[in-house]
């Protein structure tokens, strides 16, 4: 089973600005971000969104999410706004258990294939 970790603004939502921005503007999906959603759920991959927003923002962050129809199993907030690393150990196989996928901001995901 694979699990994605996908950031909000910039990649699932066009991104403002700043995170206060984010929430007064009207929120604009991506290109092709419903479709990829809807795709991954279909194969039952775990959606957790990630985002740099405050923990103190979660209620209004999801009211935006459910608004708009984004759904996923898992929302992590305030993770800030600097690089992100995912460290994760392989198989004993050998197999790798950990990728990384880098979008042009305001891109969406439409062309990520996992």
């Amino acid at each position: 089973m694979k699990t994605i970790f996908c950031d909000i603004d910039g990649t699932l939502l066009e991104h403002h600005g700043d995170v206060v921005k984010q929430l007064k503007s009207d929120p604009v999906v991506l290109d092709g971000c419903m479709d990829k959603l809807v795709e991954w759920d279909r194969k039952g991959y775990t959606i957790i969104l990630t985002t740099g927003r405050r923990e103190s923002m979660r209620t209004a962050t999801e009211k935006q999410l459910n608004s708009i129809g984004i759904f996923y199993d898992q929302l992590v907030m305030g993770i800030g706004s600097g690089p992100r690393y995912l460290i994760n150990d392989s198989k004993s196989n050998g197999d790798e258990t950990a990728y990384a996928i880098q979008t042009q901001r305001n891109e969406g995901i439409k062309n990520v294939e996992i």
